[in-house]
């Protein structure tokens, strides 16, 4: 399959509709040239409110759980929603302000023709994600990867993961078999067997080997990580200093959400995932045992060059057009996260 025609059967028709049109020139100078570059407002207007993501509602719940102060703005809707593809539609269609992801979908609306900006880092040093096998398999290591079926989605985290671990093992794509999935189908491919490999995160994987480890399943290991946890909005929410300001005001609280979340394991093994997920209390533990340690650095030139190499490396494969990710931060908000945690969180 050609990798232009990839991504449109990976979307969907309703990314389509939102314009994959875009896409095909690869071109989001039409939304990026502009970019907003007024200092921010040291205070947030009255009236301002935002629509922000929060996957499973993990964000209000760190904030109730941290006892954190009220925002100095209204949040008009909290929205369940996390996957790449579907942020970049929500941001599409005017319903969604900020979204909380990993690296690859910032690239992806780049490629898409839609303009958008990354206005908070937080590192990751460990691997969320680990290669699960689908039961019955003779894969044991990322070299056995050659000629299988990898479940992959190319707008989201867990399809650079895959590309990473396969220029790791020195594979090329026209190695492997890449099956156009969205993350998550990835465990009922699993089960299925329609793919042999796929990456799944730490949080699914243990329950995943637990129930199919005496068929056959099994993990593979590797240190490929997923370096970048980020905030980003849409340009032309950037570009309202009201809103800019607002933002500007969460990026602390976000922070701290997730210094308490890692400060406080048995809290929120308890309230997330037992309360909330159904999950028993020992794999809970488990989760968190693999948690990232959250870090703010208060410049972002690692990220930058982590995500201009992730660019390159979707470029190599045709999935999209070359190009200087730099476009894709605002350096307005560069220090605004580390500024809010203690020294041990910034490096």
């Amino acid at each position: 399959m050609h990798r232009r025609v990839f991504l449109s059967s990976l979307l969907g028709a309703s990314a389509a509709v939102a314009g994959l049109s875009g896409c095909a020139k690869g071109d989001a100078s039409a939304d990026t040239k502009g970019a907003a570059t007024e200092p921010l407002a040291d205070k947030v207007p009255a009236g301002t409110s935002l629509k922000i993501a929060s996957y499973q509602n993990v964000q209000q719940l760190q904030f109730r759980l941290a006892k954190l102060p009220d925002l100095p703005f209204t949040v008009s809707n909290w929205l369940n929603i996390g996957a790449g593809p579907d942020v970049i539609n929500a941001f599409r269609a005017g319903s969604l302000d900020l979204a909380n992801n990993a690296g690859i979908p910032p690239i992806q609306a780049h490629y898409q023709g839609y303009g958008a900006k990354i206005v908070a880092i937080d590192l990751t040093r460990k691997p969320n994600y680990l290669f699960a096998t689908k039961p019955g398999s003779d894969i044991r290591t990322t070299h056995d990867f050659r000629g299988r079926r990898l479940a992959f989605s190319q707008g989201q985290a867990q399809g650079v993961v895959l590309l990473r671990a396969l220029k790791q093992a020195g594979l090329t794509y026209d190695e492997v078999k890449l099956v156009p999935l969205t993350s998550n189908q990835f465990l009922t491919a699993l089960q299925s067997g329609q793919v042999d490999v796929a990456p799944l995160p730490n949080s699914q994987a243990p329950a995943y080997l637990q129930q199919y480890a005496a068929k056959g399943a099994r993990a593979i290991d590797t240190d490929v990580v997923d370096l970048l946890n980020l905030l980003w909005a849409p340009q032309s929410v950037l570009s309202d200093p009201a809103k800019a300001a607002a933002i500007a005001s969460y990026i602390p609280q976000w922070a701290k959400g997730l210094v308490w979340q890692y400060e406080h394991p048995d809290v929120w093994n308890e309230e997330f995932y037992v309360k909330t997920q159904n999950l028993t209390l020992q794999q809970a533990r488990g989760i968190t045992k693999l948690a990232n340690k959250p870090l703010f650095p208060p410049r972002w030139d690692e990220a930058l060059k982590w995500e201009q190499e992730t660019a390159d490396l979707l470029a190599e494969g045709g999935f999209v057009k070359k190009f200087d990710v730099s476009s894709l931060f605002d350096h307005r908000f560069e220090s605004i996260a580390a500024e809010a945690v203690p020294e041990e969180y910034r490096k």
